[in-house]
């Protein structure tokens, strides 16, 4: 079950919440940014400084993005202020992209029982760092595989994001947007957060009950609905391990086999059984490249009766074997590496909160949101 933030100003409205955001080799900068300028907005909107933002980097060395983008960060772990919440900000490659030093500072934010959060695929190194044993969790669909056989106790789900206690995480993309609004909401009410989403020209804030992946979406372009086919393409997607014979498939949507056929061939030109491999093969592609599984493992994740027959199967479909697919996979970072040092200690700065709401104060959203 999902609860409200664990953030001390959500009880103390007054209190600016300070923000920090760990960032990650090759953070994603679109998540960054849907999850800052919420913050930024809701200062604007209503005049106060509700809310302080500052970036994080295990050294204080400058960040590569995703993008190629190099971001100087505020502070190094070693000099970091105190945070009320403290966001990992991953991206791609996140298996190869943290190391041991940083998975020990975030379990000490854990043990300070600081409010944590992960924003892309930021959610898995929360799990490995064994922060989100026991709660629920979301995070991009791309690392949902690794993160739900690596860690067990990890509850993952579908959703574009979770808060639960004192553990926030959300998928990829604009979706820390959604949950940032949701947390303005929560400490300073729906009028502002409201607002906020005006100011960005959103039709609706998504709540934590919708889904990041909407299964087929462009099945709807045509303004037809499909719900039969989605919600057979949904039994598909849960059920990958011990894959469900098509008779019974089309049994629970109360279609005939014919119709289910004929259904695949229309809107996807293939057969409901290349669909079925189509989706076992992209998630033993996710386990090959994200996980230290075996490939025997990996077969039976998938629903495979034989490695041999998985094999075959991927070197068909995939146009390489699994073995080749496998190289590079990531290895554990080396605990007796050596770590760089910062150059000097990061002198503290004007905080960029305070910079941006003073630039602001010549827009005519200034202070236009009461808090009353």
């Amino acid at each position: 079950m999902t609860s409200a933030v664990a953030l001390n100003p959500v009880t103390d409205s007054r209190k600016t919440t300070r923000v920090g955001f760990l960032l990650l080799d090759n953070f994603t900068m679109i998540a960054l940014a849907s999850a800052v300028e919420p913050l930024r907005m809701a200062n604007q909107l209503s005049g106060e400084e509700l809310y302080s933002w500052h970036m994080v980097s295990e050294t204080g060395a400058p960040v590569s993005a995703s993008d190629g983008l190099s971001f100087t960060p505020d502070f190094s772990m070693t000099n970091a202020p105190d945070f009320d919440l403290l966001v990992v900000a991953g991206g791609v490659d996140i298996t190869r992209s943290f190391t041991p030093r940083q998975i020990n500072w975030l379990q000490g934010m854990g043990r300070r029982n600081i409010t944590l959060g992960g924003i892309c695929t930021g959610a898995y190194v929360l799990a490995h760092a064994g922060l989100l044993d026991d709660h629920d969790c979301s995070a991009h669909w791309e690392c949902m595989a690794a993160l739900q056989e690596r860690f067990p106790k990890v509850r993952c789900n579908n959703r574009l994001f979770t808060i639960d206690k004192n553990r926030m995480t959300s998928s990829g993309g604009n979706t820390p947007l959604d949950m940032f609004l949701h947390m303005v909401s929560l400490q300073h009410g729906p009028k502002l957060s409201n607002a906020v989403s005006d100011m960005f020209i959103c039709d609706r804030i998504r709540s934590e009950f919708d889904q990041q992946r909407v299964p087929l979406r462009q099945l709807h372009n045509s303004g037809e609905p499909k719900p039969k086919l989605v919600d057979v393409i949904e039994l598909m997607e849960n059920n990958l391990e011990e894959p469900i014979e098509l008779d019974e498939l089309a049994s629970f949507v109360d279609v005939s086999r014919r119709q289910l056929e004929r259904m695949f061939h229309k809107y996807l030109s293939c057969s409901p059984s290349r669909y079925y491999l189509k989706l076992r093969l992209d998630r033993a592609r996710q386990l090959l490249k994200q996980s230290s599984m075996s490939i025997v493992e990996i077969s039976a994740a998938c629903g495979f009766v034989s490695t041999p027959h998985f094999s075959r199967c991927y070197r068909k479909h995939i146009g390489i074997s699994p073995r080749d697919e496998r190289k590079g996979v990531w290895v554990a970072a080396d605990p007796n590496a050596i770590i760089r040092e910062p150059l000097k200690d990061a002198e503290l700065e004007l905080a960029r909160s305070a910079s941006a709401l003073s630039s602001a104060q010549a827009e005519p959203s200034f202070g236009s949101v009461s808090l009353q």
